[in-house]
C-alpha cells in the first residue's frame, strides 16, 4: 500500500495540476514515480521528459532500453517498475527467457550479443557504480560513446526511479506483485 494517499486531482495546485495533465497526455494515466513527482512538480516535469527521451530519442533500441531497466528493477525490487516493463520488454522484442531469468536472478542465456552486452554493464554498474578498466573498454568498442553515456545515464535514471517507487512504496499497477 503506498505510503501517499491517493491523488485528489482537484485539491492539486496550479503547477500540480499542470504537471498532472502533462503526465496525462505523455503517459496516459497518472500512476507510478510521476504520480509521486506530483509532490514536485518541476522534478516530476524533468524526470517526465528524460524518461520519454529513453523511450523515443535514444540511439539504444527500445529491446536495448527496456532490458537495462529491468536489470535495474529486479536489482531493486522495484515492482512497480517491474510490471510496467516486463511487459514493454516483450513488447520490444525480449525474449519470455530472458526476462524470467532476470526475474529469478539467474543469468540469461542470450542469443543477441547486444542483449548480453546492455546486461553484463547494466548488473556491472549496479553493483560498483562503475565500469572497470576492462568493461569500459569493452563498451565502449561495442556500443560507441554516445550509446554508453546513454546506457550508463539509463541505468542511473533508473535506479533514482526505483529508490522513489520502494521507498514510498507504489502499488504494482495490476496489484501484482511478480518480484519475492
Amino acid at each position: 500500500m503506498s505510503r501517499l494517499p491517493a491523488i485528489d486531482k482537484d485539491a492539486l495546485g496550479d503547477e500540480q495540476k499542470r504537471m498532472y495533465d502533462e503526465i496525462l497526455r505523455v503517459r496516459g494515466q497518472v500512476r507510478g514515480p510521476f504520480a509521486i513527482w506530483l509532490n514536485s512538480p518541476v522534478l516530476g516535469s524533468l524526470a517526465l521528459k528524460t524518461q520519454d527521451w529513453f523511450q523515443k530519442e535514444s540511439s539504444m533500441p527500445a529491446r536495448l532500453v527496456e532490458l537495462a531497466i529491468l536489470v535495474m528493477a529486479r536489482k531493486a525490487s522495484a515492482q512497480f517498475a517491474w510490471a510496467v516493463h516486463e511487459k514493454r520488454g516483450l513488447e520490444s522484442g525480449l525474449s519470455q527467457d530472458v526476462i524470467d531469468a532476470i526475474r529469478t536472478r539467474t543469468t540469461p542465456d542470450f542469443a543477441k550479443v547486444d542483449e548480453r552486452m546492455t546486461y553484463d554493464i547494466a548488473c556491472e554498474l549496479s553493483d560498483t557504480q562503475t565500469l572497470s578498466p576492462t568493461s569500459y573498454k569493452r563498451a565502449e568498442a561495442f556500443f560507441g560513446v554516445t550509446t554508453l553515456v546513454e546506457l550508463v545515464s539509463l541505468v542511473g535514471f533508473y535506479v533514482m526511479v526505483a529508490m522513489v517507487l520502494n521507498t514510498f512504496e507504489a502499488d504494482p499497477p495490476n496489484g501484482k506483485m511478480s518480484l519475492d
